[in-house]
């Protein structure tokens, strides 16, 4: 849809609008408005991703990867943290991603929120999509063991 609609409304092509997760240990984590969950790999109402990007392979353990977790669950990646344009699903999996191999997501992803606040629908729209709270169900939320 983004691909149909995105040079009639933005006046720009756009593939697609991109939710990243990261794929680590058999579960997949992402960033949302309840804060970092997990389910299994394709496992939110999303579905089997459209294209998977292969980051390598990871020399962190389990423990302290799941240590990590639970201290961004509880600072940087709290569910009232979550912001559509600045601090979203990408932002989360980048950093994970450099964590865990230290390789980073591809740019058109990452690009993608100043890309679309370019232009003047983008801005038009921001207000509205500011205030949209985005927690794809399906997930188990991890917060340090907190419910926020």
């Amino acid at each position: 849809m983004a691909r149909s609609l995105s040079p009639i409304m933005l006046g720009k092509q756009l593939e697609g609008i991109w939710h990243t997760a990261i794929v680590a240990y058999g579960d997949e984590f992402f960033f949302g408005g309840e804060g970092i969950s997990s389910c299994s790999p394709g496992g939110t109402m999303l579905g089997p991703p459209d294209t998977v990007v292969e980051l390598g392979e990871t020399e962190v353990s389990e423990e302290i990867f799941m240590d990590y977790l639970s201290s961004l669950g509880e600072s940087t990646y709290r569910g009232d943290r979550y912001r559509l344009f600045e601090h979203n699903c990408n932002t989360f999996t980048n950093e994970v991603a450099q964590f865990l191999t230290g390789r980073s997501i591809p740019t058109y992803i990452t690009d993608l929120p100043s890309e679309v606040l370019s232009t003047p629908f983008g801005q038009i729209l921001r207000p509205i999509l500011d205030s949209i709270h985005i927690a794809p169900p399906g997930g188990n939320v991890i917060n340090g063991g907190r419910n926020i």
